[in-house]
């Protein structure tokens, strides 16, 4: 019902900020400072090193040949593996790298194994170590706040300058702001607030998940024998250029990543945003009677987001001539609301009645081009560059309008109702679906205060509440989507080309959030044990879904494979579950105090209504009556003990018929397995969704010394770790290998869930299946903190107000199921190579005069 009042921009809940004002008082300065290291927080998977690295791809591509009939004699399989006699290429050949003492045909000996007399002529492949740092956050505030009986002032200013782990990503930001508010009349009330926020950053440019650009992607699967810089492959020194630095290896014989060096690029690319935002607010507050206040807001931000991307001409997407991107984004919103309200208290009763207007309005700028063949190096503005490959721009405007109304009415402070309506338009919709309307009530019991509670002195809050509401959203919905709309630049050649993007919808409108929420809130023992228990039950109706017109419209899909779309209302999802929090303070006493908090929640998503009987999206299948998070994937069975075959249970319509055989169909007690992946069965194999989430935390304070640690956790839940899968490829010559695959299958009757190394089965056995779920459940010290305060005694000799010392640690500990594993990179389950969050190791100082 709270969150009702806000409309549309409530829609994935409300967070109030309170901005900091001045106080009626002397004028007060504070200084804050931090430094703080930033390193690495999720180590690593665990990966082969240099020396089982041939001995393993040796090991594939000997069973690859052998079974594929190249060669049945096992002798000659396994010496055309090692060397490349027979005509076939050896194990070198494939691999291109050999840093080893030994000639290229004498790494790997015809059983398999390493060269005894093999050793390494330099150890240069920790990328990891090459792309990560240990950075430094540093971090200033300052504020001055005072006020008279008629104003009140405050003004700030901030400084932040941060290092990321990963090299060359760095942020820098500047904040200012001044909030000034006066009396002017007994009646009227004036105040403004300015803030104003400058930031330029090096965000890294780590690329989508898969790119080579992708520095964790490229240094967590390139296999153990690449250096990072050349060598001499005789004498293994570093090669050296004329000013004799090191030069980078840039992968000339190397499988995959040819011409590319991540380390190179990351020193050598760009890519700067800039970053400058202004809000301005202000307001008039005008007392037309004692009960009776209106107030008007108007609120201007305007934000200009520049970015300049610079690819080297010597490695890379750059390669081999240079290109530059450079992107200008403008946006502006403007809002205007005027709010009357009414208050008034009458024997016990207590009335609120407020009545709002409220408009808004946003434009967006884009401008962008990228240019190709740079003329002179150092230069990467767009005039330094010969070819446009693309240049664009566009605008987008949309308007708002709102009315709406609210109640809150209480007896004695003890019955509570709540009532709220709102009526929205925007110019999204088209004309006849603009306006939308939503309400709420609410309403709650406060027996404590009834004499039959009062009497119960260990009782000191008892409280029932309710509350349902309804509230639009347009969140992330196209500002042109109650239009045709066509799209431009796909010209052959000189002539103009436009293709048809979307139709439109014959029935379009308002997305509807329903929510209801029933709690109970309790404190007891003198408030020593606090608690909530609540249940919460939100319902999407009319979600909006772009759907595809059939490709028997005659309609072609567009060069990126999209078919043209309407938009519709025609999906519904209800999200439900329990969330409690509890507090217990175990000590409290003059000098001690230890409290300490659990929160935890459960979550139940159902899909009601959908645009179609079922939606493929990636790894779900999205079907009513399901989850939007219920994983569709193959069925893995495992690993056959007799040949080390990977298997999957076999679809119904792949079982041969009675009489018929299939050498790709087995039985094993009764089920029929299958080792081909395009025959296995599809099936619902668990949720992304955990059992169990929530937060503990221990807050311990002891005279001037504090010490406060927080927990978050999840217990159930699978995600699918794509990256642990890319490290089981038994193919993928030149990509690094999980220590896991030394567990394979080698002979018959090994009992292991790793299959043999056989290439050609490599895009089955590895690929989408369950067999890589993963346990979601995870313990994380997200942030422990040691506080000291100096006493009352002390601040005075010092003539100061305040003076804390702190010593702070974030991401401390992690433990999960796999070491690697990202566990809390997104909510759709599914791992990538991503900037993770960082391990923060803060020390700090608050002063106050």
């Amino acid at each position: 019902a709270s969150t009702a009042l806000y409309g549309n921009k409530a829609a994935n809940g409300v967070v109030l900020v309170t901005t900091k004002k001045g106080e009626n008082e002397k004028g007060k300065f504070s200084l804050s400072t931090t430094t703080a290291t930033i390193s690495r927080n999720i180590p690593e998977y665990d990966r082969i090193g240099t020396n089982d690295y041939y001995p393993i791809l040796w090991e594939s591509l000997r069973n690859t040949r052998a079974l594929s009939g190249i060669n049945t004699n096992e002798e000659l399989q396994a010496a055309n593996a090692a060397t490349s006699s027979g005509g076939n290429l050896g194990i070198f050949s494939l691999l291109g790298y050999n840093p080893y003492n030994v000639p290229n045909d004498e790494i790997v000996g015809t059983d398999g194994k390493l060269n005894p007399n093999a050793s390494l002529l330099y150890n240069d492949f920790d990328w990891e170590d090459a792309i990560t740092r240990i950075g430094i956050r540093n971090n200033v505030d300052l504020n001055y706040t005072g006020g008279t009986n008629k104003m009140d002032y405050y003004a700030s200013f901030g400084y932040l300058n941060e290092e990321g782990f990963l090299i060359n990503s760095d942020f820098k930001r500047y904040t200012g702001r001044t909030n000034i508010n006066g009396k002017i009349k007994d009646w009227l009330k004036l105040g403004t607030n300015i803030g104003v926020t400058v930031s330029k950053s090096n965000q890294g440019d780590i690329g989508n998940s898969t790119s080579f650009r992708n520095p964790f992607a490229f240094s967590r699967n390139i296999g153990p024998i690449y250096p990072v810089f050349a060598h001499d492959p005789i004498t293994g020194d570093f090669i050296l250029d004329d000013n004799g630095n090191r030069t980078f290896d840039l992968g000339a014989n190397r499988p995959g990543a040819t011409g590319r060096n991540v380390v190179l690029e990351r020193n050598n690319d760009k890519n700067i945003d800039e970053l400058t935002t202004v809000n301005f607010k202000t307001y008039a507050d005008i007392k037309l009677t004692n009960n009776l206040n209106f107030r008007t807001n108007l609120s201007y931000e305007d934000e200009n987001f520049y970015n300049s991307i610079f690819r080297n001409k010597i490695a890379g997407d750059g390669a081999p001539d240079g290109l530059a991107t450079k992107q200008f984004i403008r946006t502006k919103q403007i809002g205007f609301n005027q709010l009357l309200n009414y208050s008034n208290t009458f024997n016990n009763h207590n009335l609120d009645v407020l009545v709002g207007h409220e408009s808004q309005e946003f434009n967006l700028d884009n401008l962008n081009g990228t240019k190709r063949n740079q003329t002179s190096d150092g230069n990467i503005e767009l005039i330094n560059f010969v070819e446009t490959t693309n240049l664009a721009s566009f605008f987008e405007s949309r308007t708002e309008e709102s009315y709406f109304s609210r109640v809150n009415y209480n007896y004695d402070n003890k019955y509570y109702l709540s009532s709220s309506f709102r009526r929205d338009g925007s110019s999204i919709f088209s004309p006849e679906n603009r306006w939308g309307n939503f309400w709420s009530v609410g309403a709650s019991w406060s027996l404590n205060r009834e004499r039959f509670i009062k009497e119960k002195k260990w009782i000191n809050l008892l409280k029932l509440r309710t509350s349902y509401g309804e509230i639009g959203n347009i969140q992330g919905i196209n500002s042109f989507a109650s239009r045709d709309l066509f799209q431009l630049a796909n010209n052959n050649q000189n002539a103009p080309g436009i293709l048809r993007a979307g139709f439109k919808p014959n029935d379009f409108g308002w997305e509807t959030k329903a929510s209801f929420d029933a709690a109970v809130e309790f404190g007891l023992f003198k408030n020593r044990f606090t608690g909530i228990i609540e249940y919460y039950n939100n319902k999407s109706i009319d979600l909006i879904f772009n759907v595809p017109v059939p490709l028997s419209s005659g309609f072609i899909q567009n060069p990126n494979n999209e078919l043209p779309f309407s938009t519709q209302n025609t999906g519904t999802v209800v999200n439900k579950g329990i969330e409690v929090s509890l507090s217990y303070d175990i000590i409290k006493n003059k000098n001690w105090t230890w409290n300490f908090t659990v929160n935890a929640a459960t979550l139940t998503n159902e899909i009601q209504k959908l645009p179609q009987e079922e939606i493929i999206d990636g790894t779900k299948k999205l079907t009513v009556g399901r989850s939007f998070f219920d994983y569709w994937l193959r069925d893995w069975y495992g690993v056959d003990p007799s040949d080390g075959s990977g298997l999957f249970v076999a679809d119904n319509d792949a079982i041969p018929a009675e009489g018929e055989t299939d050498p790709e169909i087995r039985f094993i007690n009764g089920l029929a397995v299958t080792t081909n992946a395009t025959k296995a069965r599809f099936h619902y194999a668990g949720n992304v969704i955990p059992d169990l989430s929530g937060s503990f935390t221990s807050n311990i304070n002891y005279k001037n010394f504090s010490l406060k640690a927080l927990f978050v956790y999840q217990i159930g839940g699978k995600n699918l770790d794509f990256n642990y899968a890319s490290l089981l490829s038994s193919g993928g010559f030149g990509t690094a290998k999980h220590v896991d695959i030394l567990d394979r299958w080698q002979n018959p009757g090994d009992i292991t869930d790793i299959p043999r190394l056989d290439a050609r089965f490599d895009g089955q056995w590895n690929g989408t299946s369950d067999r890589f779920l993963t346990d979601a459940s995870f313990l994380n010290l997200r942030q422990i903190t040691f506080n000291y305060k100096l006493s009352t005694t002390i601040l005075k000799n010092l003539d100061l107000v305040d003076f804390n010392f702190y010593a702070s640690a974030e991401n401390l500990i992690n433990l999960n199921a796999r070491k690697g594993f990202n566990f809390q990179q997104q909510f759709s389950g599914n791992t990538s190579n991503v900037y993770t969050a960082p391990k923060i190791i803060s020390f700090g100082v608050n002063i106050k005069l």
